[in-house]
């Protein structure tokens, strides 16, 4: 009887998409099984369809994350409040003192202090996001880590955007008649000094604590100001944060933000003092990392509890500038 000829084991070798057939008239040694070809599929539970554009054919040793602000600007700049238990908290409200007078072996003067409070309610926010356990195993990036990062940097956006509706509430606006005050005109020097006196006349603190947030075109138009722009006005000292867009100006910190809202044209900017935003913290920004197995992939989920609300209106100015 003829022997078995042998297996052709360059035709079976196996490459990255399968397996190939034998050459013709190969024949199986004693005992073996023919290769079971690769097979390449995904059940559809809601991962990241985007992660064939990484696999290890084509891609670049190191990931960059899409164009995001990466977290919360703004929490800095507002009254906050952490450890919160329950479902909301209260911010207390002083009212203003006058002092008085008193005759020789008088009663002192008593200023009853009107006290109020505001309530702030928070709210929970997730972002999670599945990887499949092969796909790790076509990138040589930590998958893991990326979708942790992307998705703490999006609750840190959501910090912002709880800050910016509650400044979006105050109802004190820097529109006038003057020339460069109109709902129509820009970001201009005579609208930023309206909001300035407007502060000034409230009685807002000129501690150092003030801030104004603008968009990006309106900081372009921002640096049109030779007070703004100009170095002989606003020095090295005064740029509170080297290599980022940000300076002091008028006793305040000014930055431009991506997140303001754009209603009818309008580009709402805001001068405030610190105090008179509240923020409140239950669950700072947290990632728990599980594995499924019924999915055979990771669950990466980023969580916080959170809220902002308007605590004195007249440490807020509006400065809506057309866009």
């Amino acid at each position: 009887m003829d022997q078995p000829r042998a297996v052709n084991r360059r035709a079976e070798r196996r490459d990255v998409l399968g397996v190939k057939a034998p050459a013709t008239g190969a024949t199986m040694a004693p005992g073996c099984r023919p290769p079971i070809p690769l097979i390449h599929s995904r059940k559809e539970i809601g991962m990241s369809a985007s992660i064939d554009q990484v696999f290890a054919k084509q891609f670049q040793s190191e990931v960059h994350d899409a164009y995001q602000r990466m977290g919360s600007k703004l929490r800095p700049t507002v009254r906050s409040k952490s450890g919160v238990r329950g479902s909301s908290t209260l911010f207390p409200i002083v009212g203003r003192g006058v002092a008085a007078s008193k005759a020789r072996n008088g009663t002192v003067p008593v200023m009853n202090l009107a006290h109020s409070q505001v309530e702030c309610f928070l709210s929970d926010y997730y972002a999670g996001d599945w990887i499949d356990r092969l796909d790790e195993l076509k990138t040589n990036i930590n998958e893991r880590q990326v979708v942790a990062n992307a998705g703490a940097y999006a609750l840190g956006r959501k910090t912002d955007e709880l800050i910016i509706q509650a400044l979006d509430t105050a109802p004190n606006q820097a529109v006038g008649t003057a020339p460069g005050t109109g709902d129509a005109d820009g970001l201009t020097r005579a609208k930023v000094l309206l909001a300035f006196e407007m502060l000034g006349a409230a009685d807002v603190p000129d501690d150092g604590e003030r801030f104004a947030i603008v968009g990006w075109k309106q900081w372009s138009q921002l640096l049109q100001i030779q007070e703004f722009a100009n170095t002989q006005y606003v020095g090295d000292e005064d740029l509170p944060w080297k290599g980022t867009q940000a300076k002091r100006w008028l006793g305040a910190t000014w930055m431009p933000h991506s997140g303001l809202t754009l209603n009818s044209g309008k580009r709402f900017c805001y001068f405030y003092h610190k105090t008179a935003v509240g923020h409140a913290v239950a669950q700072e920004v947290t990632s728990d990392i599980t594995w499924h197995g019924d999915h055979a992939a990771f669950f990466v989920n980023n969580m916080m509890s959170q809220g902002a609300t308007l605590i004195d209106p007249a440490g807020v100015v509006r400065m809506p500038a057309a866009e």
